[in-house]
């Protein structure tokens, strides 16, 4: 079996359509000020029909997880140099597909539960693609801590969103998928220091990786901690896996700055629309 498999060739059938996180990041419509808005807001006319591709998102999301998680498994030889990985670590991403295939499972049935069906939104592939880093201690922190911090969020939002439509199906599920994510996060702060204990420089671009992602997909005001982010940093549950306090305020610089470069771009085509 191939180590190191890249995204081009994860098996899908003809039912996924796939498309890169840029066209979705700086798509237009998603810039304009239209969209600078809580679209999952449950007094928002779209808000129903955005949860459903935010769960879509999620269930793809599950998948690349339960493939990143199983590659780390099998793409490094045991040890405890810089490309390998130690037994401890395989036998917690081991245990982490067992989660995230469970999720899957969940996450179709939700869909189903919600309208919608497998296909019906593209599929992006950055949390696959962040999978593939040679560097194990890269993987963590790009899939398990920003990634799967991510998904802290978005099941903290989506549960929050079914409590208020009292949909308990919804909530309950999302409140059940969040305790696992707290734990796969948990489980990347704590590899991540004790495999760069002894060295900074290797923490440090591993955090700046983490950094890069975590800016990726908060990008138009995507997560935040104002009124019109549609999806909310979940402090306490970040706290209980591993977060410090430093390392959550300094995520909510990221994310307002991502809001604001959003806010920036959309200025400049304004501007050059103007002179048109």
């Amino acid at each position: 079996m191939k180590r190191m498999l890249p995204v081009t060739e994860l098996a899908r059938d003809e039912r996924f359509s796939r498309m890169r996180i840029e066209d979705a990041v700086f798509d237009p419509r998603n810039l304009a000020p239209s969209a600078q808005r809580n679209t999952l807001a449950t007094t928002y006319e779209n808000a129903s029909d955005n949860a459903r591709g935010l769960m879509h998102g999620i269930f793809v999301g599950e998948i690349q997880a339960l493939e990143g998680a199983g590659r780390t498994c099998f793409d490094f030889d045991l040890g405890d140099g810089r490309d390998q990985a130690p037994f401890g670590l395989k036998l917690d991403m081991a245990r982490q597909c067992w989660d995230e295939a469970r999720h899957v499972e969940i996450s179709v049935k939700l869909g189903e539960h919600m309208g919608s069906e497998i296909g019906e939104f593209a599929e992006q592939t950055l949390l696959y693609e962040a999978a593939c880093n040679p560097d194990p201690v890269l993987r963590l922190t790009g899939v398990n801590r920003a990634l799967e911090g991510l998904a802290i969020d978005v099941f903290k939002t989506m549960h929050d969103f079914g409590t208020v439509l009292s949909d308990p199906v919804l909530a309950f599920a999302e409140d059940w998928m969040l305790a696992d994510e707290v734990t796969h996060v948990k489980m990347g702060s704590d590899w991540l220091r004790r495999l760069t204990a002894q060295d900074p420089q290797r923490q440090k671009e591993a955090l700046d990786f983490q950094k890069a992602v975590d800016k990726l997909f908060s990008f138009g005001g995507f997560r935040g901690e104002r009124d019109e982010n549609p999806v909310h940093l979940a402090r306490n549950f970040r706290r209980l896996a591993g977060f410090s306090e430093e390392e959550i305020s300094e995520l909510v610089d990221i994310t307002a700055g991502a809001f604001q470069e959003a806010q920036a771009q959309q200025a400049s085509r304004a501007a050059v629309a103007t002179q048109g």
